[in-house]
């Protein structure tokens, strides 16, 4: 399987990448939060500007653009083909690890508000970082896991209310 993204910006103009060619960007986070990447030997900038996870869609700023980006995953694009829809008012209470791995870092306390997209925890899998963002405001009910601790794919980590 190739694990195909489909990528629309600006809802006029429509990218495919596979897993691969994502893996294969040359990108360096920068102290200022923003990203430096080389595209075609040329140097851009991007900073994650807003995002709504449940929706997949998210406006980044390249150099001085501003834009509108949807990603759609395989699962995404039969769904829709299907005419079936996952219902974006699902209130998840859940974070569960999205794959097996170690926990390098909970930013997160029981008890703290968070916002939609504030960082909750790092989790390496497979030698990258993933970062597991709140997917709505909640305040955190209870952390099941701690630092430098591994987990299996589908383990509740936190809970929220």
């Amino acid at each position: 399987m190739k694990h195909l993204l489909k990528v629309k910006v600006n809802d006029v103009y429509e990218f495919e990448f596979e897993q691969h060619q994502i893996q294969n960007l040359d990108v360096q986070k920068t102290t200022s939060g923003t990203h430096h990447l080389l595209v075609k030997d040329k140097s851009v900038t991007s900073e994650l500007v807003a995002s709504d996870f449940l929706n997949r869609t998210y406006t980044v700023k390249i150099n001085s653009n501003l834009y509108q980006v949807q990603i759609s995953n395989e699962l995404d694009v039969l769904i829709k083909d299907m005419g079936l829809s996952l219902s974006a008012h699902q209130v998840i209470n859940e974070i569960k690890a999205p794959m097996p791995g170690m926990i390098l870092d909970v930013m997160v306390e029981v008890g703290q508000e968070v916002n939609e997209g504030d960082n909750l925890l790092v989790l390496e899998a497979m030698k990258m970082e993933n970062t597991i963002l709140a997917p709505r405001d909640a305040v955190i009910k209870s952390i099941t896991i701690e630092k430098g601790k591994t987990v299996s794919k589908n383990e509740v980590l936190i809970e929220m209310e």
